[in-house]
């Protein structure tokens, strides 16, 4: 397994990271199984686990916590806050408050005494990134995070974020997380080299675009990828709507290409994203140990520029074929707020 410098940190990860958000009630239930999976990743070289206290209400960074006894420290940690944990309005978002209840109860379902990194899970323009930062900043200071990161931040609040740090003698963040895939290629546009100006790591997920580009699902299907965590995004796996149509198409269009380049699929949207030089680590999520080895081989595959031309006339560089994809929707164009 290749490792890569995740930014300017100085930490070392692998290509691939394993994403655990199937770990748990949203997927795998038995928490036996999804340790299996997670040793056989770790055993392949993948030292780099990513998780999130909402993934299953925490359920999946206890699963995590117990696969980890023993081997905590062969590995680069990360996890995220920010979303609605359960219904109280202050279990929620970028606050002191919540930041410094959530640290204390993600550490404790993971068994560490720290992380390697925290991230906030998503940009909110009503919390004061200095609020956030400051109490990040403490948390650093007290030993239990060693790294700040954020994921699917828009291009202005990644560079806002790097000058509120700067100004307020805050600690900087230092990785994004952003979906990228061969269907969702508008951080091509400003984040990946937005990332490269401040020496960010980048570890995108959903290279596998939610399940559009694992192989199953093609023109004739009547319906697209379906899970407990994808019931509650109609715009994005409605097939009813013409920008998924848009992307099954596409997606007919990759497996004739993975045919021809004699790869399968999920091997061509893989490499795909690790091929871009802006990408530390691509997150896989796989649900079961058949999902893990069919994304594990991803890995040696390295595609030629003649393949990687043929991707770009299919989604032309920076696009997103369903802009639903993107993962931060700007709630100011929204239309309760528009008047």
């Amino acid at each position: 397994m290749e490792f890569r410098p995740l930014g300017r940190t100085g930490v070392q990860v692998s290509k691939l990271c394993l994403g655990t958000m199937m770990f748990g009630d949203w997927g795998t239930k038995d928490h036996d199984e999804s340790i299996r999976i997670i040793h056989r990743a770790l055993d392949a070289g993948v030292n780099f686990v990513d998780t999130a206290d909402v993934y299953s209400q925490g359920e999946s960074e206890e699963i995590v916590g117990k696969a980890l006894k023993g081997r905590r420290d062969d590995v680069v940690l990360a996890t995220k806050f920010f979303m609605p944990f359960d219904d109280d309005p202050n279990h929620r978002g970028g606050s002191r408050r919540w930041i410094m209840t959530s640290v204390e109860n993600s550490l404790r379902r993971l068994g560490t005494d720290h992380l390697d990194l925290y991230q906030m899970h998503r940009y909110d323009p009503e919390v004061d990134l200095d609020e956030t930062l400051g109490a990040l900043t403490d948390l650093v200071r007290a030993g239990k995070i060693r790294y700040l990161g954020h994921s699917t931040f828009p291009a202005s609040a990644l560079v806002d974020a790097q000058y509120v740090a700067r100004d307020r003698g805050r600690e900087r963040f230092v990785t994004e997380q952003p979906t990228y895939s061969m269907l969702t290629r508008n951080i091509e546009n400003e984040i990946l080299p937005l990332a490269r100006r401040y020496g960010m790591g980048v570890l995108s997920y959903s290279p596998l675009a939610g399940g559009w580009l694992s192989g199953r699902y093609r023109q004739d299907s009547q319906e697209g990828p379906t899970s407990a965590a994808r019931q509650r995004l109609a715009n994005r796996f409605d097939l009813s709507l013409p920008e998924n149509q848009r992307k099954l198409a596409a997606a007919e269009a990759f497996a004739k290409l993975a045919d021809d380049a004699g790869v399968t699929l999920i091997e061509l949207a893989i490499a795909f994203v690790l091929r871009h030089p802006g990408i530390t680590s691509a997150i896989i999520g796989p649900r079961t140990m058949e999902h893990l080895e069919s994304q594990l081989t991803a890995a040696e595959v390295t595609l030629t520029d003649d393949v990687l031309d043929r991707i770009d006339e299919i989604v032309p560089p920076g696009v997103t074929l369903n802009p639903a994809d993107n993962g931060w929707v700007n709630p100011w164009l929204q239309p309760a707020n528009r008047r």
